[in-house]
């Protein structure tokens, strides 16, 4: 006999469904922070996938770069076709040539993936970028065209085809993105809570130079988020989850590696590290504050009755609201073939990698049903990692 899950009544499965109907009904929010990493952004995918089988479909979508792009592909579709959705903008913007019967060499694959490579760099990816038909070198200068190599129109026809961009902005998803304003150097994020987004806003998140030019937006240029901090993490706790919030971190670039040994696999791990971009370091602080937050409430049930209600006290304590985060990190690990290259590295055999991959994180992560358990208020955040914290 099935349940209302679909799943047979005392099966394993059937037990996940209802540990996490139970966790669900827990949290005032599900938050989803996607990051930044081109070629590498269809593990989102894969991690979506299986996301939208669950009841954890998210509340809260903030993105960078191609975490941007897969955000606005969620939030700016119905809950039933945004998997498709998806799915047809990976078809889109990766090579047409799939190798079923691809042997399975090292070297055949790395040719393979070399090939596909150097194929973006020389003729862009469709529905994507293509290159200009002049050097920017020899461009005038204090135009577009002048500081980057591609030309992202294809992007901005393939948003408005995939994405329904009324439902973005007035349906029940919010949408977050980030990008960097060149003038001041700073960030910023295009809320769909404070003004509409358009399209241009999704490509100034992923206008990552000098490949691609810069976009402009009321008068001020935007290039890519991730040059300041590849993750939306900082944002959103910045901004205020609610009291009770589970958070699905996606991360491309593992901040974690082994030493290089060649200059390629050097430039490789040099990009891991700068792309991994302060996930780690933001949950540390959190934590810190959180910890300083219950002693500092502490110390207010100390004072005398007089103190407690003076305006300085009652400041205080407006800062010490109590939230409960419990952070989910997927993190993509590399593959054997993976190399320097492998954020523009857009064959269809990589992406439908990428995209089992995420699939086969989520499903791993969400058989841990106690990881699903909020944090008590004392703790505030924990965090979980399937290849770190899962029983082996």
């Amino acid at each position: 006999m099935l349940d209302e899950t679909g799943s047979r009544r005392g099966s394993p499965e059937a037990a996940c469904a209802a540990a996490w109907q139970r966790a669900r009904a827990q949290y005032d929010e599900v938050v989803l922070l996607l990051q930044g990493g081109g070629a590498l952004g269809s593990y989102q995918g894969g991690v979506y996938e299986v996301l939208a089988e669950t009841p954890f479909l998210p509340d809260w979508v903030a993105g960078i770069s191609i975490g941007a792009v897969n955000a606005a592909l969620i939030a700016g579709n119905r809950p039933e076709d945004r998997v498709a959705r998806i799915r047809e903008f990976w078809r889109r913007v990766t090579s047409r040539v799939h190798f079923p019967w691809l042997p399975p060499l090292e070297a055949a694959r790395n040719l393979a993936n070399l090939t596909a490579a150097a194929t973006a760099l020389l003729a862009g990816q469709p529905g994507f970028f293509r290159p200009r038909r002049a050097p920017p070198y020899f461009l005038p200068a204090s135009t577009p065209t002048a500081v980057s190599f591609y030309d992202t129109e294809p992007l901005r026809q393939t948003l408005l085809e995939l994405v329904d961009f009324d439902l973005l902005n007035h349906g029940p998803v919010r949408l977050s993105v980030g990008a960097v304003n060149i003038r001041t150097g700073n960030t910023i994020y295009f809320d769909n809570r404070e003004r509409r987004i358009g399209p241009e806003h999704i490509m100034a998140s992923g206008a990552l130079p000098p490949g691609f030019p810069p976009v402009m937006i009321e008068g001020e240029l935007y290039w890519d988020g991730g040059l300041v901090s590849n993750t939306p993490l900082q944002y959103v706790l910045d901004v205020g989850p609610p009291a009770t919030s589970l958070m699905f971190q996606l991360d491309l670039f593992s901040s974690r590696g082994v030493m290089p040994r060649t200059l390629p696999e050097a430039d490789e791990r040099a990009k891991d590290i700068r792309y991994s971009s302060r996930t780690r370091l933001v949950t540390d602080i959190y934590r810190r504050m959180q910890a300083m937050r219950c002693d500092m409430n502490k110390l207010l049930a100390m004072l005398p009755e007089a103190a407690r209600h003076s305006e300085e006290a009652r400041r205080i304590a407006g800062q010490l609201t109590p939230a409960r985060v419990n952070l989910i990190q997927l993190v993509y690990r590399r593959a054997q073939y993976d190399r320097d290259f492998k954020d523009y590295e857009f064959s269809a055999n990589t992406m439908l990698d990428h995209w089992q991959a995420g699939r086969d994180d989520l499903t791993r992560t969400l058989r841990q049903t106690e990881w699903l358990e909020p944090p008590d208020t004392a703790t505030g955040l924990v965090t979980h990692d399937v290849h770190f914290d899962a029983p082996g």
